[in-house]
C-alpha cells in the first residue's frame, strides 16, 4: 500500500485527504463545523462535533480513495480540550486558539513580571492566544475540574491530542513538540513541560500528554477497517512549513486560512525575538528540533467570510477579489480587522476592529478592497519584525492557503512588501506536510532533499507598486493601526 490519510482539523472545517504514491492528492471530503461564540471575544467548538466530522471526511475520503498505509495529522494549534479519562467525554467545549477570555489574566501576569521567565522559556508571550491560561481557565471555573484534574481522571491536550485518544480508544495520550510548543507550558530549548510554568498558572502535571517527534508512531486506529498507524503529527502552520519544503534556514512561508502565520526557519538556533516575534519549533525529527520565528495574525480569511456572513456583500469568498478590482481608486480605506483583538508584533487582545477613511461614497468594493489589503499590510508587519531579529538573506516568501487563489491579493502582497512572492501548485499545503511527515515515516516517501527537489511553483507575483506609494500606503496603515490600539496595546 502506498497511500496516505491526512487529516487536516482546522478552525472553520475538518478535511481528510488521501495522496497517492507521488504525494498527490486522490481523493477528499470537507465538513464545516459550528463556531460558538458565548460571549464577545469567546470562541468555542463542539469537540463531539469535530469528532463527528472527521469520522465522516475520512470515511468519505477513503470511500472515494481507496487503502492507505498510515495516517498523518494536522490541526488548529492552541485550543485546548479536556476530557475524561474513562468516557472520553470532554468535560467542556474546546476554548479557542482565537479566544480572549483570559484576556485579563495575562494581564496579571505580565504585570506581576511573569512574561521574561515564560518567554525565555517557551518562545511565548503572555497572550491568550496560547493552550496555558485556556487551560487554567477550565480547571478553575468549570465545576469539579480542578478536583477530577488532581484526581488524575482528566486529560488535557490540543485537538490533535483529542482525536488520537478517541482513534486509538484511550491507549494513547500524546501529542508532537509542534503542538507542545503552543501550549505556553513546555521549554522548546529543553524539551520538556516546565514545572516552574505549571505551578504559576497551578496546573497539574498528570493533565499532559507525552510529546513525540513529528514523525513517530502515535499509535493505531481500527475505526476505518484494518488497523492503521499514526505515524505523523504537526501543527497546522508547522505542517504547512514542512509542506512547503522551508527545510533550510532562512527560509520563509506564509500561510492565509482563517489568519495568517508567517514563519521562518532559523535551522538549530533558537532566536530571541526583540520584536515581539515567537519562537517556536518549526519541525522536530529524530529527537532534534528545528526552530523558527512566527509571526500570528489572527484575522486573514476570516476577514472575507465577515463579507460574506457578517455584511453579506458577498455570497462567496471567490467574489471578493472581483469586487476590490472594481474599488474606486481615488478612495484609501483602511481596515484593521481587529474582531478578537490584534496579533504580532502589538499583541493587544483588547483591541478591536475598526474602518479607516470612510466617505459616503464607500461602498461594498472599497469594503472588499480594504478587506484584502489588510492582510497584505499585517504580513508586512510581521515580515519587517523579523528582518529585525534575523538579519540575512531570506528567499522569496512562499505562500499557501485558500486567499492565495486570489491572484489579486497576492499581487497587492508583492507590492506591498516590495518582495517577490512563490505560489506553490498545491495551495493547501499543510495536509501535503502531514502526509508526508507519515508517508515518510512509513517508507513511502522521499527524505527532505528529494522532497524539497520535487517542490513545483505555480506562480511568482513580482512588485508593481513604485516605491513611493509603497510607502505612502504603509503609512497610512501604520496611522490606522496607532488609532486601534487601546492605551496598554
Amino acid at each position: 500500500m502506498t497511500q496516505i490519510l491526512a487529516i487536516d482539523q482546522g478552525t472553520t472545517s475538518t478535511r481528510a485527504i488521501v495522496f497517492d504514491a507521488a504525494l498527490r492528492p486522490k481523493a477528499s471530503a470537507q465538513k464545516e463545523f459550528t463556531q460558538h461564540f458565548p460571549s464577545s471575544g469567546w470562541v468555542e467548538h463542539d469537540p463531539a462535533e469535530i469528532w463527528d466530522t472527521v469520522l465522516e471526511t475520512c470515511k468519505g475520503a477513503l470511500d472515494q480513495g481507496g487503502a492507505v498505509a498510515a495516517i498523518g495529522i494536522t490541526n488548529q494549534r492552541e485550543t485546548v480540550v479536556v476530557w475524561d479519562r474513562e468516557t472520553g467525554e470532554p468535560v467542556y467545549n474546546a476554548i479557542v486558539w482565537q479566544d480572549r477570555r483570559t484576556a485579563k489574566f495575562c494581564a496579571d501576569l505580565k504585570a506581576a513580571g511573569h512574561e521574561d521567565m515564560v518567554r525565555d522559556k517557551t518562545g511565548l508571550l503572555l497572550d491568550p492566544y496560547f493552550s496555558g491560561t485556556k487551560l487554567a481557565w477550565l480547571l478553575d471555573n468549570v465545576d469539579g475540574v480542578r478536583e477530577r484534574a488532581e484526581a488524575g481522571k482528566l486529560a488535557f491536550g490540543t485537538m490533535d491530542s483529542f482525536l488520537i485518544w478517541r482513534m486509538t480508544d484511550g491507549k494513547r495520550h500524546v501529542t508532537d513538540a509542534t503542538n507542545a510548543a503552543r501550549t505556553l507550558l513546555y521549554s522548546i530549548a529543553e524539551g520538556r513541560w516546565d514545572d516552574e510554568i505549571l505551578d504559576l498558572l497551578n496546573i497539574p502535571a498528570n493533565l499532559l500528554p507525552e510529546v513525540l517527534d513529528c514523525g513517530a508512531d502515535f499509535g493505531e486506529t481500527s475505526l476505518f477497517g484494518a488497523p492503521l498507524p499514526i505515524l505523523g503529527v504537526a501543527g497546522d502552520q508547522q505542517a504547512a512549513t514542512v509542506g512547503q519544503a522551508c527545510f533550510a534556514p532562512g527560509m520563509l512561508k506564509s500561510t492565509y486560512g482563517t489568519g495568517c502565520f508567517a514563519l521562518l526557519n532559523t535551522g538549530d538556533t533558537l532566536v530571541k525575538s526583540q520584536n515581539r516575534m515567537l519562537g517556536t519549533i518549526a519541525y522536530q525529527f529524530d529527537g532534534k528540533p528545528t526552530y523558527a520565528l512566527e509571526g500570528s495574525i489572527f484575522i486573514a480569511g476570516a476577514v472575507v467570510q465577515w463579507l460574506r456572513d457578517g455584511l453579506k456583500i458577498i455570497d462567496d469568498a471567490s467574489e471578493s477579489a472581483g469586487l476590490a478590482e472594481a474599488a474606486d481608486p481615488n478612495q484609501t480605506l483602511y481596515m484593521v480587522p481587529a474582531f478578537t483583538g490584534l496579533g504580532a508584533p502589538y499583541w493587544d487582545p483588547d483591541a478591536r476592529g475598526a474602518v479607516f477613511g470612510l466617505t459616503r461614497n464607500s461602498g461594498p468594493a472599497e469594503f472588499a478592497r480594504a478587506a484584502l489589503e489588510s492582510v497584505g499590510f499585517q504580513t508586512r508587519d510581521l515580515l519587517e519584525a523579523m528582518a529585525a531579529d534575523y538579519p540575512g538573506d531570506t528567499r522569496n516568501v512562499r505562500v499557501d492557503g485558500g486567499m492565495t487563489a486570489s491572484d489579486w491579493t497576492m499581487q497587492f502582497l508583492s507590492d506591498i512588501l516590495g518582495a517577490p512572492v512563490d505560489r506553490p501548485r498545491v495551495l493547501e499545503t499543510t495536509a501535503v506536510g502531514a502526509a508526508w511527515i507519515a508517508g515518510q515515516r512509513a517508507g513511502i516517501y522521499a527524505d527532505q532533499e528529494g522532497f524539497a527537489e520535487a517542490w513545483a511553483l505555480d506562480k511568482t507575483f513580482t512588485p508593481a507598486m513604485d516605491a513611493a506609494t509603497r510607502d505612502s500606503r504603509y503609512a497610512g496603515w501604520k496611522d490606522a493601526i496607532a488609532r486601534t490600539l487601546t492605551d496598554h496595546g
